[in-house]
């Protein structure tokens, strides 16, 4: 049998803290939500590995590393409001939770979002509101957002989502490019998104954020 506690721990030890991941408030939030209950039932023995791990409906849980990296990066204080895009079953929506005054879970799949507001409850977090909705539209009934999370791989940022984004606000995505993966945090300045360069590292394509291909004559 799986101990998770110490799963967790072994996790942050040998996955999040060698990734320069310093910030105090993000390591404990890593250390402190149980990352197996929000996996498939069966996957709950693999809920620490360093892969991504598929919940279905096309949608997959990042690796820690790179959701612990990208919100080292993002550095989400306790009085802000977050826009998790892709939610799948609510794991970055409670890390963040636990940084945040409130995390808008955003979910297509209304199966995932289900189970994800049954998981969140259980787990006794009441500052996560799960909704669904067609992901690239984001979820303007909250906006504007101080922070934006897309939980997957992106080709383009819709700009429905970069318009809920405050001003002065920052926005953290992989974008894929390629085979290669580019972590960017983005800042809303003058109402534009200006991207810096975060980290490498990958995670699976989210339909419906590829670039858009024009014709050649």
């Amino acid at each position: 049998m799986v101990d998770f506690t110490q799963a967790r721990t072994v996790m942050v030890d040998t996955q999040v803290r060698p990734s320069d991941v310093t910030k105090y408030p993000v390591i404990d939030a890593m250390l402190a939500v149980p990352r197996e209950a929000f996996v498939p039932d069966g996957r709950q023995s693999v809920a620490y590995a360093e892969d991504a791990i598929p919940l279905g409906s096309g949608r997959w849980l990042m690796e820690p590393r790179n959701i612990s990296k990208l919100l080292d990066a993002l550095n989400i204080q306790p009085d802000e409001l977050v826009l998790n895009v892709a939610a799948g079953l609510g794991y970055d929506a409670a890390v963040m939770a636990r940084l945040a005054q409130a995390v808008v879970a955003l979910e297509s799949d209304e199966d995932l979002a289900r189970r994800a507001e049954t998981i969140l409850s259980e787990q006794g977090i009441d500052n996560v509101a799960v909704v669904t909705g067609d992901l690239a539209g984001g979820y303007a009934g909250q906006a504007p957002y101080d922070v934006i999370l897309i939980g997957a791989g992106i080709e383009a940022l819709p700009d429905a989502i970069a318009d809920q984004l405050r001003e002065g606000g920052r926005i953290g995505a992989i974008f894929l490019e390629g085979h290669l993966g580019i972590a960017r945090i983005g800042h809303k300045l003058d109402g534009k998104i200006s991207w810096r360069y975060s980290f490498n590292g990958s995670a699976p394509l989210l339909p419906g954020f590829v670039k858009s291909v024009g014709f050649e004559f």
